[in-house]
């Protein structure tokens, strides 16, 4: 196989999968550890592939773009919803509890409908939407002022100075993206701040990261890996990438689709 026969093979496993690993190449391929390596350097030359360690992603967006929440929302819908099912049986009647913004903290909040006595902190317009549609007269939805983001986060001072002042029991944080090198990231500074004082009030912290925000760096780093005390993701995650998280978060919780 020539060069380019073999690149563009590549490239095509990369677009399935979503990123490769450099061993698996080799098998597949039958060449050697350093021709593989060069084939992701001409990718990657080329703007098609990201290298990271131990193999290649398909190049994504820039660190500082962010989606908003409607294109978001489609993406990995059967994913998030199991990640969100997992994530509503930590939750007890009683509870304080804060969920960040995202479209998986979004889905968990259409579950809480039944939790008696529960009091919700939010920066996140869909999550307290979903939870006013289902209203209880003993639960409490407590919504963040601040400046508004594409993502439909409330961020910014007044935000950070409303979260500050309040203690809860778990935070279920959602994520741009995640890796070992770069911890827990957002594309938005504003949010990464707001996402920092959540963390600082909650007595845990439960993130929840479908498998493809696995090696998507945004620009600012909200908390490395082992801030976390729960890890919920979905069957997607590749065995390397488990071991590397399993290593470093609490508990690492794989569920399927």
């Amino acid at each position: 196989m020539l060069a380019q026969q073999r690149q563009t093979a590549i490239l095509d496993l990369i677009r399935q999968r979503g990123g490769v690993r450099v061993s698996h190449l080799v098998n597949r391929f039958g060449v050697s550890d350093m021709t593989i390596r060069r084939d992701l350097e001409v990718l990657a030359e080329r703007g098609l592939v990201d290298k990271v360690h131990g193999g290649a992603t398909l190049a994504g967006p820039g660190s500082a773009e962010e989606p908003g929440f409607a294109a978001k929302s489609i993406r990995q819908q059967e994913e998030k919803r199991a990640i969100a099912e997992r994530a509503a049986t930590m939750v007890e009647p009683g509870m304080a509890i804060a969920l960040s913004a995202g479209t998986t903290t979004a889905a968990l909040a259409t579950l809480l409908s039944d939790v008696r006595g529960l009091t919700v902190v939010t920066n996140s317009i869909p999550v307290a939407d979903a939870l006013y549609q289902n209203p209880r007269a003993d639960q409490t939805v407590v919504l963040t002022g601040g400046i508004r983001t594409p993502s439909d986060a409330l961020t910014g001072p007044v935000a950070e100075a409303a979260i500050s002042a309040l203690n809860v029991d778990l935070l279920f944080l959602g994520v741009h993206g995640l890796s070992p090198r770069t911890g827990f990231t957002t594309p938005n500074l504003l949010e990464a701040g707001v996402n920092r004082c959540l963390i600082g009030a909650a007595r845990r912290l439960v993130v929840l990261a479908d498998h493809t925000k696995w090696e998507t760096i945004g620009i600012a780093t909200i908390a490395p890996l082992d801030a976390a005390d729960v890890l919920i993701t979905d069957a997607g995650l590749p065995t390397e990438a488990r071991t590397t998280i399993g290593e470093q978060v609490g508990e690492l919780v794989v569920v399927e689709p």
